[in-house]
Parts: structure tokens; sequence; C-alpha cells
């Protein structure tokens, strides 16, 4: 097959994940002629999947998992690449009952032993009874499982000659067993697998299709995004197929290399819906800067969403500039909040309201916890994004100190209520007790405020630094050393507090590219000297080489593992000029 399949599903009605189980979800979707389609690193259309042959090669493929000893309940690992093999081995799990843990790829985890490591420390934590993989990397597996007792682990492949279990053995679903379980990133801690179960998954994909994108029948999906990360494996893996929606996939490592190219399939298949976090839309304008982008076509983007970090204004308002000729709109953006811990969406911005922006007094934000408006041109302002409204059947409490209940415009913790929230982390209860209470509360671990009923996030509680009764973003720090020191890049900068003799101390690390012991020194003071005049902030600046702060699986900076080798002595002192290079 040489196209890719339609938009349109001629004769099937459009149904907004209004299901039961992701099972029933492509049981209907199998109706049409709608499916997933995917892209090679140079645009070519590498595999289409229709979900009609994707049901019948999933239900295949269910019953030799079961004949090869699984039963239902059991956990299944699944290395998550881009590709049909990975859609096939997911939705198999669905037809027997069982529970796939969608697993990393090696590329964020600094090279074959530290990603062996961790990958056989998730097989472990999900308890895994089998493990599929690609074929390339089946000898990486084998090493990261040696001595597990699995029932199965290799590639989809080796099993096509197996036998298969009668149809009858495959189970009824149930709307209340596990979906999947997600395991977070590891941006604060060690991955731990959050427990979804198919009724919170289509709670949640039913309310992001009908009230937070207002999916239709005209509606097309394109991402990048990893299927081992909730925006990929909700967002565009499995509510698209639940609206029977088509999906047009490019391999995250292929966005990395040719970002670009994530814009052209939007222009080439006239797609309607695409999300990333800011950096997709950061490093497509500065790839812009070089390459051929007015021969794009963006006029048919209508949702560009925008999550899974802290999202930097800047960068849209740069993007939607750069893309005006292709006839992107700004009103497009989506921002967005939510966490896999809630399924993956919490809340939306109303369509058309685009990103807002909400500039607050700094320093009364910092010292009293009160977002006051401020004049955006004030060198005190700070600007924020605001993130939209809880989806329907979702509630949220800003709390302060002794968990007091704060209105509009007061800082807080986000606490969130709903039907979409995960089961608990799985096989960690006391872990899931910490954050979720018997009432059904979750604390995210946010910080944020309301505005006339929208959520607006400031970042994480626990990445907060607190000089003197000021409350600083690490982020706001990073952002502004990137944006105004020459030779710093996105990404280069990581700021955090540390205790020392009895004091606050804070810590910037910063990636640095000079070769010369004066220039690397000239750095460090104007880093130091920045800190100390913008934000009045004392600083212990440490130059470390490119590459080598610690990402998360999904590719953003680990802050706190940056901390833990920091106190742990990684980056000192600085390696000679030959180790850098």
């Amino acid at each position: 097959m040489t196209e890719p399949t339609p938009t349109h599903n001629p004769g099937l009605m459009n149904r907004c994940a209004d299901f039961g189980t992701i099972a029933e979800a492509l049981d209907y979707a199998a109706r049409g002629v709608t499916g997933l389609n995917f892209y090679s690193g140079k645009g070519e259309l590498s595999e289409v999947l229709p979900y009609a042959a994707l049901r019948v090669e999933s239900m295949t493929l269910a019953r030799r998992l079961l004949a090869a000893g699984l039963k239902p309940g059991e956990r299944v690992g699944l290395l998550a690449e881009s590709d049909g093999d990975f859609a096939r081995a997911f939705y198999a799990c669905q037809y027997a009952g069982l529970v796939p843990a969608p697993l990393p790829l090696p590329a964020a985890f600094g090279g074959r032993q530290g990603y062996i490591a961790f990958l056989r420390r998730m097989i472990e934590a999900s308890d895994a009874h089998a493990v599929l993989c690609p074929e390339v990397l089946e000898d990486w597996l084998a090493e990261a499982s040696a001595g597990l007792r699995l029932k199965f682990r290799g590639t989809i492949a080796a099993l096509e000659s197996a036998p298969m279990a009668p149809e009858s053995d495959l189970p009824q679903g149930d709307p209340d067993a596990l979906a999947y379980l997600q395991f977070s990133s590891g941006s604060t801690r060690f991955p731990v697998g959050v427990a979804v179960t198919q009724r919170a998954l289509m709670t949640n994909a039913y309310g992001m299709a009908k009230f937070g994108l207002q999916v239709t029948e005209d509606d097309r999906a394109t991402t990048w995004l990893p299927f081992y990360h909730d925006m990929g494996l909700v967002g565009f893996f499995l509510m698209p197929m639940a609206c029977q929606r088509s999906v047009d996939i490019l391999p995250t490592r292929e966005f990395a290399r040719r970002p670009l190219l994530w814009l052209s399939l939007i222009s080439r298949n006239r797609s309607t819906i695409s999300f990333s976090p800011s950096f997709g839309y950061e490093v497509c304008t500065k790839r812009a800067r070089t390459a051929p982008a007015d021969t794009l076509d963006l006029s048919c983007w209508r949702r560009a969403g925008i999550g899974g970090d802290m999202i930097r204004p800047a960068v849209l308002s740069r993007f939607a500039e750069r893309f005006a000729a292709t006839g992107f709109a700004p009103q497009a953006f989506s921002p967005s909040y939510g966490m896999a811990e809630a399924t993956l969406a919490l809340s939306f911005t109303p369509a058309g309201q685009g990103a807002r922006e909400d500039s607050v007094d700094r320093i009364i934000l910092e010292r009293e916890h009160r977002a006051v408006p401020a004049d955006p041109a004030s060198q005190r302002a700070r600007t924020f994004l605001v993130c939209g409204r809880m989806l329907p059947g979702h509630e949220i409490e800003l709390r302060g100190e002794g968990e007091k209940l704060l209105p509009e415009r007061q800082l807080g913790r986000i606490f969130v209520r709903g039907p979409s929230l995960m089961q608990g982390y799985f096989g960690a209860p006391e872990e899931t007790a910490r954050v979720l209470s018997p009432e059904g509360w979750l604390d995210t671990g946010d910080l944020g405020y309301l505005i006339d009923g929208q959520i607006v996030i400031t970042g994480r509680a626990k990445d907060l630094v607190i000089i003197h009764g000021r409350n600083l973003w690490p982020q706001d720090l990073e952002w502004a050393a990137e944006a105004d020191i020459p030779g710093l890049r996105s990404g280069d900068v990581a700021v955090f507090s540390v205790d020392e003799e009895e004091t606050e101390e804070v810590v910037v690390l910063a990636q640095c590219r000079i070769p010369d012991p004066a220039g690397r020194e000239a750095l460090t003071q104007e880093l130091t000297r920045f800190f100390r005049g913008r934000h009045g902030v004392e600083t212990r600046v440490v130059l470390v080489p490119p590459h080598s702060l610690p990402q998360t699986s999904s590719g953003k900076l680990s802050r706190s593992r940056a901390r833990k080798m920091y106190v742990e002595g990684v980056f000192a002192p600085y390696p000679s000029v030959e180790a850098a290079e």
C-alpha cells in the first residue's frame, strides 16, 4: 500500500471514545478505513496499518501469547519503537487481557550498559512475565533480562509460527481491569509504573476528544512523540484510534535529526491536531532559519498542542512569527496541563484562545505568593501561559500551608480529583499513599494559581529554590541565562540548591564549549554577575562539558539527577579540553 490511510470514514458514524475498553474501541474503528501510517526519516511511507488489519493481526498475536503460557492480568514489557509491531503487541495485550508496559528506547541513557541496567530495573518493577522488542535490541534485552524468569523474550517475528490458543480463550473486556502501566519519565525519581484502568483511559480519552479538542470526522493527527510516554501513547496512539482518526507517525529519533519533517507531514497530509513540548517548537524555529520552510502549508493545523514541560511563551511567539507565512494561526496554540497519574490530560484551553499569557509581578510572587498582574514590559514581570479549565468531572484545589484552600491568584500546591486518575503506582502502596488520599485527591507536586477558572502552572514544588524567604523558580533562572549569555544554548543550564554548612547555596551547572581556561573563567564570572545583577542571587557556577547534563527518557532536563551528580562530585573538576571534545 503506497498511500496513507484516508482522513474520512465513509459510512461509519464518528464516535468520540465512548467505549468501555480499548479492545471495544478498536473493534469499532476496524469497521472503517482509517488507521496508522509510519514514516521514515526521509519522509517516506514505510508502513500502512489500517485499524481493520491491526485488529485481525492483534487478535492472532493475542492467541499466540496465551498459548505461550501467559495469563490474563500478567504484565508484558514492550520496547516502544514507533512501528507497527508495537501497535500489534499493545493491542494484542488488550485482546488477551494482558497488561502492556511500554518501555523506553536507549536514546537518553548514556550508552549500552546504562540502558541495560535501567531496562532490567523496569522489567523487575513491572513484574513482567514477557518482554517484546525490536530485532535490533534483541541482544540488549537478552542481557537486561538474564536470569529473570520470563515466559517469552524476543520479537513478534519469533512468534509467527508459534501455536495459537482458541479464540474462545480470549477474555471478555473488563472496564475495571488494568489497561496498561505507564512509567514516569524519571525526572524526579526512578520511574514507577502508573497503573491505568480501562475505565480511566476511556474517560480521559472521551474528555479530551469531546471537550478538550472537540474532535470531528475531519480531524487527522500527526506525531513524533514516543509511545513510552503518556502524551505519545494516550494522546496520539489510543485517543485517535478511539475516535477512528488516522495518525501519521514519525519516529522520535527521526524528528531529532530532521525536525521540519514533522511540519512537512502535517502540511502534506493536512493534519489538524499535533502536540509537542516546548523544545519541539523551538528546534523547528531554529532549523527553519537555515532550511526552507515557506513551502509548507500549515493552515490546516487547528490544534497545535503544547504540554509535557514548563511552557516558554517566547518560544511559541517565535514559532508563530517564523511560520506565519505558511498559514499557521497563533490561535491554534492549545496549552494544556496533565500527567501520567491522570492518564494524560486534566485541562485544555478553549478553542481559539491560543497561547494566552498572564504577566505577574515576580517579586510579589516570590515573596508573598500572590499573582498580582504586572505590565509585561516591566523588569519585575514574569509571564506564564494559561492552561485552561479542568475536563468535566474533574476537580482542582489550590492549597497553601496547613492544607488551606486558596482563592484565585494565590500561589499554592495543586491537588486534583476525578475519574481518570490512576489506580495507583504498581506494586508501590507506600508511594501511592504519599500522593493519593483516601478521598481520591492527587497531590500533583506542581505549583500554580487560578485565573478566571483556568489553571496557570508555575513549576514543580520540589524544584523551588528558597532563599531568604524568596521562592525562585529554577527554570526562570535557566531560561534567562540561556537567552542572554552568548554561547549558551537551550538546555545548557541547570539550577538547584544544596545545603552547605546549614545554609542554602544556589548552584548553577552550565554546559561549556569554550576550549581555553581564560574563556571558561570569563564565562564563569559573566554568569555569576548575571545572576547577582539580574536576579539578586549569589550562585556557585560550575562549568561542565557539553552533553553532560542528565536527561529523562523523554529528553527533559533531570534537575534532581543533576543535583545528585553534583553532590557526589561527578562534575568537578572540569575535564581537559581533549576529554570535553
